[in-house]
């Protein structure tokens, strides 16, 4: 009856549609879902508040007419200015929408009929998308849509997005709307004495509309189940406690972070032996092609060499902590993670949400700073834009793992030792959180001064994750986007490094002068000038910085994998590694400027290049600072 042409739109099409709609909502209730299901694009959609945070843009046809859907930040009222509040106002009083469909969750209806009214008092057509019904009944919920259909002055319709279910009446509904064969009407007595423009009467507007929206609710809203989401209190009970919550969500990441290390070793093994296989034909191609040895040198043993380390380190275990995590987050926990750390943030003068922005920089620091677009408040945002780079990415993990299994869990890859390993990167990310949360406090009190916002976060109802659909999303949209963009600034870090290794002044490499420049100040602080000069042609991709000291210490004037830990281990200590050089490595390694990709996100997200300066100069002060300090009592003993 329907059809929703995928492949026949683009950006061009948007503004030749026939009816422009919106999607309005509070978050958590499914409509990005819908907005994907509609249009067919791969909009990111996650079980925590505020996911939705910029606009989204698609278009469908419904029988003879083409739509253009927008799908607005979510929100939980009009009525305060917050970012995403402001944007979405805006849309709905200026856009001139020919239909906004408010999408509401059935579960809790009485709390999202506020906010439907709240849009009903600024437009009139509009189709009230009941989702997330199937949950609804199975709480014993039960509503007369057409009473509410009454109460309201406009279409209700049923749906259940994640299943598809309802999505043909929807569209029935949208399309009856603009073509005018269904009339909407506003209903007088919801809105006497609100005035939704008016910034003077604010709590007044919001107790008269919830009033309204509890009196609709009574009104067509059925429970036939006493005890609703029992099972959800039982959990939460648990997991939200002041005792259980935390040690329960270290012990999470510790089962997470042991599955990556435990998975990603032996396709990382493969990948390097693949890429090691590809490596000697293209040595036999461009023999065959009697391509000069500066060539050769320059894009196998540079630029190849580089990126394949790359991938082979950093695909597989960003294929297996991804969906782990985004099974995680679609199971509804992540919003209790933010419950439980809330409390400690905002002794620090930041805020709650900034600990789902940390969850997302364990992943990728880039991704970590744009998710910090769901915190309202600038002067809280920019703080944990400021210290996500304190949470090591994923391209830091692998040096990290690698230290910690030769110096601290034996270089043999066992059960035990991967054990001894997760419980040490779980000590290391509580660290990270506390210099997270130390340095906030500092900006908090100095550059960045001014009021504390408020935190709201709703916890939505544990759900079942749609596995197979959230691997594959994951894959796509984490682990694919976040490799092409190291590939990307990989390939040209590799000629560099492969140049500065290779040209020589008096039989003595660039590499080689700078390391040994750097060598006094890299002694100082408890490393050496190899390790130093590592960090910084690492910029582009942190996942060089092994390959880097391995070329260094062997003069082989390419990037060199190793093939074992042990061998590894032997080499870094031919040249004088111990105990302290480990640990002040390792701190170097959480504590430094963010990569080239955080920068230029940092750079996008606040607009300033003093900022992006200072998200650099931050942590690697500290991080020198710290390895002063620890080699100095290190050498104590």
């Amino acid at each position: 009856m329907f059809s929703t042409d995928k492949s026949s739109f683009n950006k061009k099409d948007v503004s030749d549609c026939d009816y422009k709609i919106s999607l309005a909502g509070n978050p958590n209730v499914g409509k990005s879902t819908i907005f994907n299901e509609l249009t067919g694009l791969r909009q990111h959609t996650g079980n925590w508040t505020g996911k939705t945070v910029e606009f989204a843009r698609g278009c469908c046809k419904i029988k003879d007419a083409r739509f253009c859907i927008t799908d607005l930040p979510g929100c939980y009222s009009l009525l305060s200015f917050s970012g995403e509040e402001a944007v979405t106002r805006e849309c709905l009083i200026q856009n001139q929408n020919d239909c906004v469909v408010i999408v509401v969750d059935c579960g809790v209806i009485e709390r999202n009929l506020s906010f439907a009214l709240q849009v009903l008092s600024v437009t009139k057509n509009a189709v009230l998308c009941l989702n997330l019904c199937d949950e609804a009944e199975k709480n014993g919920i039960k509503i007369d849509c057409d009473e509410l259909s009454l109460s309201l002055g406009i279409p209700v319709v049923k749906t259940c997005a994640t299943d598809k279910k309802g999505l043909d009446e929807l569209k029935e509904a949208i399309y009856d709307v603009c073509i005018g064969k269904t009339k909407c009407f506003r209903v007088k007595r919801n809105f006497e004495g609100v005035d939704i423009l008016s910034e003077k009467n604010y709590k007044q507007n919001i107790e008269k509309l919830s009033q309204t929206g509890s009196k609709i609710s009574n009104n067509c809203v059925k429970y036939e189940k006493s005890e609703l989401n029992a099972c959800t209190r039982k959990l939460d009970k648990i997991l939200t406690s002041k005792t259980a919550g935390i040690p329960i969500m270290l012990a999470m990441l510790g089962i997470l972070f042991w599955i990556t290390v435990v998975g990603a070793n032996y396709p990382s093994e493969w990948l390097s032996s693949l890429f090691g296989f590809i490596k000697e034909k293209l040595y036999i191609l461009f023999n065959f092609l009697h391509t000069p040895d500066v060539v050769t040198g320059l894009l196998i043993d540079g630029v190849y060499t580089t990126l394949s380390w790359v991938v082979s380190v950093m695909l597989p275990p960003m294929a297996i902590f991804f969906p782990l995590f985004s099974l995680v987050e679609d199971s509804g926990y992540l919003p209790r993670i933010a419950f439980n750390l809330d409390r400690h943030f905002s002794k620090c003068g930041a805020h709650g949400k900034q600990s789902l922005t940390m969850a997302m920089g364990l992943g990728c620091n880039a991704c970590g700073v744009t998710g910090c677009r769901i915190i309202e408040s600038p002067k809280e945002r920019l703080i944990a834009i400021l210290t996500n780079n304190f949470m090591p990415c994923n391209g830091r993990f692998p040096t990290i793992i690698a230290l910690l299994l030769m110096f601290f869990a034996g270089t043999a890859f066992t059960l035990s030792s991967s054990l001894e390993v997760a419980a040490l990167l779980i000590g290391i990310i509580v660290f990270c959180v506390f210099i997270t949360l130390v340095i906030s406090k500092v900006l908090s009190v100095t550059i960045l001064k001014g009021e504390q916002s408020g935190f709201v976060l709703e916890l939505p109802p544990y759900r079942k994750p749609q596995i197979l659909k959230t691997i594959v999303r994951s894959l796509l949209d984490r682990t694919l986007f976040v490799l092409g963009r190291a590939v990307a600034v990989a390939a040209p870090a590799g000629a560099i490094i492969w140049i500065l290794a290779n040209v020589h002044i008096s039989d003595v490499s660039l590499l080689k002068y700078c390391t040994d420049f750097l060598d006094p100040f890299g002694r100082f602080i408890g490393v050496d000038g190899v390790i130093i000069m590592a960090f910084i042609l690492g910029f582009p991709a942190n996942e060089t910085v092994i390959p880097i000291i391995i070329m260094s210490y062997m003069a082989s004037g390419t990037l060199v994998d190793y093939s074992s830990y042990d061998q590894l281990f032997q080499l870094l200590s031919m040249n004088g590694w111990t105990i302290t050089t480990a640990v002040c490595t390792i701190i170097l390694c959480i504590l430094h400027y963010p990569c080239s990709t955080t920068c230029l996100t940092i750079k996008k997200e606040t607009g300033s290049l003093k900022w992006t300066l200072v998200s650099m100069a931050l942590p690697t002060a500290m991080g020198i600072v710290l390895c002063m300090i620890t080699a100095g009592v290190m050498r104590l003993f």
